[in-house]
């Protein structure tokens, strides 16, 4: 026994009126609600005016035929997630064949058999619950990952620290609804500022959860810190710590990050940092020249428990500009392949007014460079300058 789908609003479209009250009577029967049309250009006029779970569509009509009303229902943003089943004779396989290329999903031969238009009509409504389903899905997961998306925001600094005698600048672009990457100044004790760049490893939603962990890890234990601990072993302790806690508590999930921690004191312009096993940050001469490099002090951070770090130091002289990147910049690919640090380079060493426009340079690059591509990995960029 075949049993019948359930209720469903259906449109049959016919130039042929004893065709369409056939259809009607028997999709009537099966429990459906049944409006029809006589023509493709009425057709488009009803679907558009109200919702229909299927359309059964004649191929050969005055006004517009099965072929046109396909071509303007799969480009409606609402119509082309309705299934449409082509009614067709047996000497009319080639324009069948066509119609199903263009988007149709079945198609019923005339003359109708009942158990066949039962049986492809409960096949469509069936195939359309599913996607509805899969549809409702996906739009739950977005609105989701949007919610998740202005979370993350907040873990971002809001307002970039003033400072006399300072010029800060930061861009930020995620290549996914969540971010592994994120970047943080804020002031401390003495008179110094906390400058932070990182880089979560993996991408989406997991990174976006580690981002926040590693971000609010670092912030809370240097904030904590008593007035007068030296920026060297404020900045180690800030590392240490986060690695210990990282890879003890949640070693089982191998999430690990690159970061670049800098303690900068603002009287004396010196930079005492971390790097641990992230890009090397550039510094920046008055002219642009690239005066030097600040290398790796340590491995990636949440790897091992009681990994050993150290800290450098170097002095920000007046004009001088430190910039701090992630891989997202140099990994950007286009259809000449990476961004690479040669064209970074190049960039970052012409003279450039202000630290904004350093960073607008260099992410204006990284656009033209991918195009249309699709970006695999996020951007995230900060520029200090000492102005005096």
């Amino acid at each position: 026994m075949t049993l019948s789908p359930a209720p469903a609003r259906i449109l049959v479209v016919d130039d042929n009126e004893m065709n369409r009250d056939m259809l009607a009577r028997r999709l009537t029967r099966q429990g459906h609600t049944v409006d029809v049309a006589e023509n493709g250009r009425r057709a488009l006029e009803r679907a558009r005016s109200a919702a229909y779970d299927l359309m059964l569509l004649d191929v050969m009509m005055p006004e517009l035929d099965g072929r046109q009303v396909l071509a303007e229902w799969f480009q409606d943003a609402v119509l082309k997630h309705v299934p449409v089943v082509m009614i067709s004779a047996s000497d009319e396989t080639e324009t069948i064949a066509r119609c199903i290329e263009l988007g149709a999903d079945d198609y019923l031969p005339k003359p109708f058999d009942p158990v066949i238009l039962q049986a492809r009509v409960g096949a469509s409504l069936e195939k359309k619950r599913l996607r509805d389903r899969e549809r409702l899905h996906a739009e739950s997961l977005e609105r989701e990952l949007a919610i998740g998306r202005e979370i993350q925001a907040t873990f971002l600094p809001e307002f970039l620290p003033s400072s006399p005698g300072w010029e800060i600048a930061a861009r930020f672009e995620p290549a996914r609804q969540c971010a592994g990457d994120f970047y943080d100044t804020f002031p401390l004790a003495d008179n110094r500022l906390g400058l932070v760049v990182s880089d979560v490893c993996d991408k989406g939603v997991g990174a976006a959860l580690f981002m926040a962990l590693f971000r609010s890890l670092i912030r809370s234990t240097l904030e904590r810190t008593a007035p007068g601990t030296l920026s060297a072993p404020l900045a180690l302790g800030a590392i240490t710590a986060t690695n210990d806690y990282i890879a003890r508590t949640h070693g089982r999930t191998n999430m690990f990050a690159t970061i670049f921690l800098a303690i900068a004191e603002l009287d004396s312009g010196k930079l005492s940092f971390v790097n641990a096993g992230h890009e090397s940050p550039l510094v920046l001469g008055l002219s642009g020249d690239l005066s030097r490099t600040l290398a790796p002090t340590g491995p990636a951070v949440g790897l091992v428990p009681e990994s050993t770090f150290t800290a450098g130091s170097t002095i920000l002289a007046p004009g001088e500009t430190l910039l701090a990147y992630t891989d997202g910049v140099t990994d950007a690919k286009g259809e000449d392949g990476f961004f690479g640090r040669d064209r970074l380079f190049a960039l970052a060493t012409q003279p450039r007014a202000t630290a904004a426009d350093l960073l607008d340079a260099i992410q204006q690059a990284v656009v033209s460079h991918t195009g249309d591509a699709e970006r695999y990995d996020d951007l995230t960029m900060l520029a200090v300058r000492r102005l005096s």
